[in-house]
């Protein structure tokens, strides 16, 4: 009897669960995924939207496994795409073992933190952490108002926070205390993923996303989000030395209308041979091998709009 009562203490005392981040863009969604897991995994960048797919980062911790999902941001649809990623938002939500709300120390409240907020409040079951991220930029008493603030906004909206934890992802400040306080909220139960894995998002996507990156540098304005990328294959070329591996990617660049064909291939082509270069490098760094990258540009006529394209792209 009491050899099996230490035992089920023992395996009980492990915790693994999921955790989704969520805010609005630039709340510091991706730098908190990436400080928390140790590796950039989330594709961090200034526009809502980049980060389309559920990229996974995985803590692993003895005593515990926390994995995050990360999911698209929340926003008011103006087209089919938003609405399905919408719809796509909330099953997370639902879903998940805790949802943790980035609010930035440095930005009043506005009324996107409140849209958000207002959704969370709908989510009764699942408990609710609010971060405050990028506290590095504030001082005490700005991060004490925006601390009140917080707290107002969940009396306010009948949402109770589970913990009010400020962060700096940035000075690594309180990020490894950020996971001591999540893992408390999770289920109990054995690993979810093998260790070593820090995200069971398949390399091509992850590999689409870093294209996808490099081409809406610099023309963000001009394509805000009429660029999807598909990568057709990556194969390791053939005939060579098992030192000198080359693995040949070939993705497909999609825009939506012909005009934007010259935006992102540039004059005499020498924006595309800018994204091809800038996003080769990325994905050498993240697969661990060299890579050929072949890039074409190809027109989705209105493809956020078409249900049959969308799910072509994997939407």
């Amino acid at each position: 009897m009491g050899a099996m009562s230490v035992r089920t203490e023992s395996s009980a005392s492990h915790r693994a669960g999921f955790a989704c981040f969520v805010g609005r863009p630039n709340a510091g969604k991706s730098t908190l995924t990436n400080a928390l897991v140790g590796t950039k995994v989330a594709i961090t960048s200034n526009r809502p939207q980049t980060t389309r797919h559920t990229v996974r980062g995985i803590v692993h911790r003895p005593e515990a496994q926390l994995v995050l999902v990360d999911t698209p941001g929340l926003h008011k649809p103006r087209t089919l795409l938003g609405e399905r990623l919408n719809d796509v938002v909330r099953t997370t939500w639902a879903e998940v073992d805790v949802i943790g709300f980035c609010l930035p120390a440095d930005q009043k409240i506005g009324p996107g933190d409140r849209y958000i907020a207002t959704e969370l409040a709908g989510i009764k079951k699942t408990p609710k952490v609010a971060i405050v991220t990028k506290t590095d930029l504030v001082d005490s008493k700005a991060l004490a108002a925006q601390l009140i603030a917080i707290d107002r906004l969940g009396q306010e909206l009948g949402i109770e926070w589970a913990e009010i934890i400020p962060v700096s992802a940035v000075g690594d400040t309180q990020v490894s205390l950020l996971a001591d306080l999540l893992v408390p909220l999770l289920p109990e139960g054995p690993a979810l993923y093998p260790e070593g894995d820090l995200t069971d998002e398949p390399e091509q996507v992850m590999v689409a996303e870093l294209i996808r990156e490099a081409a809406l540098e610099g023309v963000r304005d001009e394509l805000p989000h009429s660029i999807a990328v598909v990568v057709e294959e990556m194969l390791p070329r053939e005939d060579r030395p098992a030192d000198k591996p080359l693995l040949d990617v070939h993705a497909n660049l999609y825009i939506e209308r012909p005009s934007q064909k010259g935006i992102i291939i540039g004059p005499k082509g020498k924006r595309l041979k800018e994204v091809g270069t800038k996003s080769r490098k990325h994905i050498e760094a993240l697969l661990g091998t060299p890579v050929f990258l072949d890039l074409h540009v190809k027109v989705a006529k209105d493809w956020q709009r078409d249900p049959k394209q969308l799910r072509k792209l994997g939407f």
